[in-house]
């Protein structure tokens, strides 16, 4: 159900042009609709991305919503912001798949560290896993990078829905409690008690945005640099630079495969007995994702051959060095970065 809300178009601080798209969308003019609403689209799509944990799934939102919205653009009169309102139909749209689908995860979720390294582990298909979010350029970003993290958003899926969106829209989005009351259906008072809740979930288990357990104090040159440096030190087989670049308390996950490893020692020996001694040639490109520097990886039989897509690897910086190392298994996220499968 769309909210209705009543006032003029004046009061809702909209230009002259967006004034004409809103008066003409209302007369089924879809141009003008899709006009009304490619100025919120990134940031819609990162709101259902941080609460539902899968790239696509965020895409199927934001369809689903834009639908919603426009059959019920009669419905809306102004009473709250434009914005409001589009997020409004987007948080009701995340809130039905929450209640309908599995959480997603990250190897983390499933249980402690292995002991020792895992060889020819078999993936879980089972798992409705976490996927990778591409950033926008820095210069066109709208949302900040630390919302973005993958141990935020992560932590996130551990909350219920109305916590989850509870969260979302005070810290990250700036509405008020009472904004989100309406958004939500339902009181200021069951606001504030599902962000005291969410709070202390995610207290205990996540850096929280604008934290600096998980961020780092680099710009963006020198972030990209690391995950160069990280990148050739595997490609070469490196061991002393690769280590040298991490952090003591180092974490390295490999969804779809359960095993996960914590530690300089464990994670260092399994760089040595895998990525370094059975890949025989690598290839990589230096993207972005979750506000990180990341990594595209290819793989293939020799330096002259053709090299297949093997992971999406996002870099958790603390200051200047990987604290977090999560490598998205398989080329079914390489399309989330408009990244080929194969490379020469």
């Amino acid at each position: 159900m769309v909210a209705v809300f009543s006032t003029s178009n004046a009061d809702l601080g909209l230009s002259s042009d967006a004034e004409a798209d809103l008066a003409a969308s209302r007369t089924g003019d879809e141009a003008a609709f899709a006009r009304l609403a490619a100025p919120l689209r990134r940031e819609l799509h990162a709101h259902c991305y941080r609460m539902l944990g899968s790239f696509h799934d965020a895409e199927d939102a934001v369809q689903e919503s834009l639908m919603r919205a426009w059959r019920g653009l009669a419905r809306f009169e102004g009473r709250s912001s434009l914005r409001s309102w589009f997020y409004t139909v987007a948080t009701r749209v995340c809130l039905d798949a929450v209640n309908s689908r599995k959480r997603r995860a990250l190897p983390m979720d499933l249980g402690p560290a292995a002991d020792h390294t895992v060889l020819d582990s078999a993936p879980l298909t089972d798992v409705d896993w976490l996927t990778p979010y591409a950033d926008a350029q820095p210069e066109d970003r709208t949302e900040r990078r630390d919302t973005l993290e993958l141990a935020f958003v992560a932590a996130l899926q551990h909350l219920p829905g109305n916590q989850r969106a509870a969260l979302l829209l005070f810290d990250v989005l700036d509405f008020s409690a009472a904004e989100i009351a309406e958004i939500m259906a339902t009181s200021t008072t069951s606001v504030n008690s599902a962000l005291a809740r969410a709070r202390r979930t995610i207290a205990a288990s996540a850096p929280t945005p604008g934290s600096t357990s998980m961020t780092h104090t680099v710009d963006d040159s020198e972030a990209r640099s690391i995950a160069a440096r990280f990148a050739t030190a595997l490609e070469q087989g490196d061991i002393d630079t690769f280590v040298s670049l991490l952090t003591a308390d180092v974490t390295w996950a490999m969804p779809p495969l359960p095993h996960w490893y914590r530690g300089l020692e464990a994670v260092a020996d399994f760089a040595l007995q895998v990525p370094m001694t059975r890949c025989p040639s690598w290839k990589y490109r230096v993207i972005q994702a979750n506000g990180a520097p990341a990594v595209a990886f290819y793989v293939g039989l020799d330096t002259g051959s053709t090299h297949e897509a093997w992971s999406i690897t996002v870099l958790g910086l603390r200051d200047d060095r990987v604290a977090a190392i999560t490598s998205f298994l398989g080329a079914d996220c390489f399309d989330i970065f408009q990244l080929p499968l194969s490379v020469q």
